[in-house]
């Protein structure tokens, strides 16, 4: 007898770093049951990346994509947050969303469950009026989640901004938060930008449950707290991450260098697919780089006030590497490569000459980090980086958070510290050690008696019975 065919409808947000990870968790269940029939739904912000329409020539032909007709960022307020941008992209694009589902859910097979990103909320009320199941998927920590479903209590029994507190914020199972290191949207509690946040979060505990991109032997802790019936079902499925990447003449620039370099020698720089630094920082950087005499591959993109400048998009035309200090090519021609705008992550961190990676620890990268065994230089720039870098310095005790001067600064001298701390000596080898157990945890976790293929299996078969 066939399997029956469960059809599923995806909404992710707009920008590549909320489109892809959802993919890939639907990339995922497919993996575990071929006979998914999967429809997703994409909002867009202007015309979709490149990167994007790549991406999607990847998929299985079991996952259909349609972007939805663009919102045009003409008829956003100007001046937005980024975070708010992406929150009403989704809203202007709820008609098209509606539209869509209700199309869906007329064909054979019906639709049996509705799964959205965090930033596309808003489209869960349309899961009662089609008699869908309902979910949320979170391509971050459980630890973040953890303060997110914890946040409307924080927000009732607190007077004061977060970052003035004069004690850590204690979130049920999680390492103790400061203030000032809560992710972005509630570091000013006036914004729209929290608002809507907490418009979300309430719209999260009347959906019949939450997907979380972790797993239990890493974030025991906030899984097991999330897991006590206060909230909707949580299921720690990841960690799921991109397993390949294309071939360009980056890569291949790269692994020509990377093959000539001795075993765990190299530091890998990359600040994902958003991240920017100023021209200040992007000195220090350099020079802290060149001081610390280790062996480095840097990603480099121009620079920027706005740490998120290159999130939603970034100016190809310009050339990054006139911003670096002068000389600095020249002088470390030897010591480093540096690499304008992109570069294959997973498989440069997949080399064996990479012994350590300087992240802004958005979490994707974080758990390719942990799937490939490289410990981490922490360096958050904005979202909820600087929980991750708090998870993975004083939780995971998985690498190091550099120290910044009373101006948001990390100086040439911290950084060439934090290099050689992680790279070399006893406090490296028990990093890399530690990186290493947190790696096979994972892999085991993604096994076929794992616990998050278990865990996810456990849907699937409520799925198939309501099929």
């Amino acid at each position: 007898m066939e399997d029956k065919i469960i059809h599923i409808a995806v909404v992710p947000s707009a920008g590549y770093s909320h489109l892809f990870p959802i993919l890939q968790f639907s990339k995922r269940l497919v993996d575990l049951y071929p006979s998914f029939q999967i429809t997703c739904l994409i909002p867009t912000l202007g015309s979709p990346k490149s990167a994007s329409k790549s991406f999607l020539e990847t998929l299985p032909p079991n996952i259909t994509c349609n972007f939805l007709p663009p919102v045009n960022p003409n008829d956003l307020p100007q001046g937005s947050d980024i975070g708010a941008q992406i929150q009403l992209t989704v809203t202007h694009s709820l008609p098209s969303i509606h539209h869509a589902l209700k199309s869906l859910t007329s064909r054979t097979p019906s639709l049996v469950a509705l799964i959205v990103d965090t930033f596309a909320a808003e489209a869960l009320d349309f899961a009662k009026e089609f008699n869908l199941l309902s979910y949320v998927y979170f391509p971050i920590a459980a630890t973040t989640v953890s303060l997110s479903f914890y946040m409307p209590k924080l927000d009732e029994e607190t007077s004061c901004e977060y970052r003035d507190l004069p004690g850590p914020i204690k979130v049920p199972g999680c390492v103790p938060l400061h203030g000032k290191d809560l992710y972005t949207p509630a570091q000013d509690r006036s914004s729209q930008v929290y608002r809507l946040m907490l418009k979300r979060i309430k719209r999260f505990f009347l959906t019949d449950g939450v997907f979380v991109n972790s797993f239990l032997e890493m974030e025991t802790g906030p899984i097991r707290a999330l897991s006590e019936g206060k909230y909707p079902d949580v299921y720690a499925v990841g960690p799921i991450v991109q397993t390949v990447g294309g071939d360009d003449s980056n890569w291949l620039e790269c692994v020509d260098w990377l093959d000539t370099q001795k075993p765990c020698s190299v530091l890998f720089v990359c600040f994902g697919s958003g991240g920017t630094l100023s021209q200040e920082q992007m000195n220090e950087l350099a020079l802290g780089l060149e001081l610390s005499g280790h062996k480095f591959l840097w990603v480099v993109r121009p620079p920027s006030n706005e740490a998120n400048a290159a999130y939603l998009a970034w100016k190809n035309e310009i050339d990054p590497l006139q911003f670096l200090p002068s000389g600095f090519l020249e002088r470390t021609k030897d010591q480093g490569l540096v690499v304008p705008l992109w570069a294959p992550q997973v498989k440069v961190l997949s080399h064996g000459s990479v012994g350590g990676f300087l992240s802004h620890c958005g979490w994707n990268s974080t758990l390719e980090s942990v799937m490939q065994g490289v410990p981490l230089i922490s360096w958050p720039l904005f979202a909820e980086q600087r929980m991750n870098a708090v998870l993975i310095s004083e939780g995971l005790k998985v690498g190091l958070r550099p120290k910044v001067n009373e101006n948001d600064l990390v100086e040439r001298k911290e950084v060439a510290e934090v290099i050689k701390r992680v790279m070399e000596g006893e406090e490296g080898v028990e990093f890399r050690q530690r990186m290493k157990e947190l790696k096979e945890a994972a892999t085991i976790a993604l096994k076929e008696d794992g616990s998050s293929t278990k865990t996810l299996s456990e849907v699937i078969l409520k799925w198939k019975n309501l099929a």
